[in-house]
């Protein structure tokens, strides 16, 4: 009786979070979607003038890149929740993947004329290169998002024993202990993060790959004066 009534319980979880899924899920998706539909109707107005016709049309390019991100991050934390571990490792330059994730995103530091401090040591690590590509754009696209125009970001890597510490720290908003204790729950935004218009799933995907990959991520904020994600990963492959 109290085995069943166990399994009851994990069986009422179960469905409250698929029914939380596809709330949170379904919001995502209808705001950019109405938000579309809007400046669509608003295109078809003989009063425009050029300027306006061009800000729309940018907000409409820009709604149906986050519902393409929205999707496709989606699908892929979908599929790493349905693994137990990432078969695919090859040995390369941790060093040399963080530079190309950094050359990637120059539109979005340039945009806000944002400065980096880079200390990189140059390492060999055997992992999943392209999930770990994942967990570099997340973790940068967050500390552009939250930091001030001008600011600077400091990345470092350095060896800790057998693992690879790459920390970022940016001199943004910062988070609240609330804020903190949920940062990588699905969906999860704090008050100050929604303007940005953010889909909530970046660092639970970050948290998952470092799952996987046998790694782990720890956080350090103070509100108003910015945060320090580090992330630790083992050299030689995966300890898992």
């Amino acid at each position: 009786a109290i085995s069943f009534n166990e399994m009851a319980k994990e069986l009422a979880s179960i469905e409250t979070l698929r029914n939380d899924f596809i709330s949170n899920i379904s919001h995502e998706f209808k705001t950019p979607i109405v938000s579309i539909r809007g400046f669509a109707r608003r295109l078809k107005k003989n009063t425009l003038t050029e300027q306006q016709r061009e800000e729309y049309l940018d907000i409409i390019i820009s709604e149906t890149e986050r519902l393409t991100r929205l999707s496709s991050n989606v699908m892929l934390l979908s599929k790493l929740e349905s693994t137990d571990k990432l078969i695919e490792k090859t040995t390369y330059f941790l060093d040399e993947q963080i530079r190309k994730v950094i050359l990637l995103l120059e539109p979005q530091l340039e945009k806000k004329h944002l400065e980096l401090e880079i200390s990189l040591e140059s390492m060999q690590i055997t992992a999943n290169e392209e999930m770990m590509s994942h967990v570099w754009i997340n973790l940068l696209e967050n500390a552009i998002k939250f930091s001030p125009e001008g600011a600077i970001i400091e990345v470092s890597l350095k060896s800790n024993g057998d693992y690879a510490d790459v920390s970022i720290f940016d001199k943004g908003i910062g988070m609240d202990a609330e804020v903190k204790k949920h940062i990588f729950d699905k969906f999860y935004q704090g008050d100050n993060s929604r303007v940005t218009k953010g889909s909530g799933l970046g660092l639970s995907l970050v948290k998952r790959i470092l799952q996987l990959c046998g790694g782990k991520i720890a956080v350090e904020s103070v509100p108003g004066e910015g945060s320090c994600f580090t992330v630790s990963l083992p050299i030689d492959g995966y300890k898992v």
